[in-house]
């Protein structure tokens, strides 16, 4: 079993198990939390006390670095199954949410991840943002950390971009993308049918101006409820037309039931928007009265 060869440094840490145990069948992108060098990440594996690894380290200047090797299993997704069929890659990222990382380890890692599978016979990259699909790689073969603990890696960054991933990689591999890399409605969560309402748990989601990662962003949502009137692949379509959210994951969004009325909204909730709202049209250049008005008019 080979490496891949566009490593550019190797430090081999002690902590692995050799060998992997089973094929390489899936991929596991992490977050790294720090905006590290491939020699950096490396490094660390290899000198820290913590029981931790990954295969390969994609730095933040695109470098790559190979830790533990593809034959051995990697210390790196808490879960001995995963990391036994998984090649584990950690991408160098900031160290706050949305954990973003650089446009050259993005570009590394998407040529990184196209060689493992061209090596490991990997025909096509799948991602379908469902937990349930875990180890069924001829319905999805990427898998995340926060399926198997209470994490939040790979981050938003880079969970939002596994259909990119997935498709760029295919590109590469001369794979067709059009349906394995598509979440399907549902995901990871149920949706109702109909117009339902949901419950956004972060402050910066991102509503765009279409169904998935590569529309532009508009702005983001902030906490509360919101009417979605439409789903397309985990995207819902938000009711004032502003535009659509991403809801395949549970730690950003709670699906709260079909129907247009809405959950009891607590005083704080209230007090919370209504400064949100302020926020938003004082940075703005438009007039208030205005946008209150068309708010009520689409509300009504």
């Amino acid at each position: 079993m080979s490496n891949s060869h566009l490593v550019t440094y190797t430090n081999i840490t002690n902590h692995k198990s050799s060998p992997r145990g089973h094929a390489i069948d899936t991929i596991t992108i992490h977050c790294y939390v720090g905006q590290v060098t491939a020699k950096q990440g490396c490094d660390f594996f290899a000198t820290t006390d913590r029981e931790c690894s990954a295969n390969y380290v994609v730095g933040r200047d695109g470098s790559i670095g190979l830790s533990v090797d593809e034959a051995d299993r990697s210390w790196c997704t808490s879960n001995r199954d995963n990391d036994s069929r998984a090649v584990t890659i950690e991408v160098a990222s900031d160290s706050e949410h949305p954990y973003a990382v650089t446009d050259a380890a993005y570009t590394a890692l998407i040529n990184l991840v196209a060689d493992i599978c061209k090596r490991n016979g990997i025909k096509a990259l799948r991602w379908k943002a469902d937990k349930n699909l875990i180890g069924q790689v001829d319905q999805q073969n990427m898998t995340v950390h926060r399926w198997f603990a209470n994490k939040a890696c790979p981050g938003q960054y880079l969970y939002e971009r596994h259909g990119a991933i997935a498709e760029a990689v295919n590109k590469i591999l001369g794979a067709s993308t059009t349906q394995e890399t598509e979440a399907p409605q549902g995901g990871s969560q149920a949706f109702p049918d109909g117009t339902f309402q949901v419950r956004v748990l972060i402050p910066d989601l991102k509503y765009r101006s279409g169904p998935g990662i590569s529309y532009p962003a508009r702005g983001v949502t902030g906490k509360g409820i919101f009417t979605i009137t439409e789903v397309r692949t985990c995207w819902g379509k938000l009711k004032s037309g502003a535009g659509w959210i991403y809801l395949g994951d549970p730690d950003y969004t709670t699906i709260l039931g079909s129907g247009t009325a809405q959950e009891p909204t607590t005083p704080q909730e209230v007090e919370q928007l209504a400064q949100e709202i302020s926020a938003m049209l004082k940075a703005s250049s438009c007039d208030p009265g205005s946008v209150l008005k068309r708010v009520g008019e689409i509300l009504a």
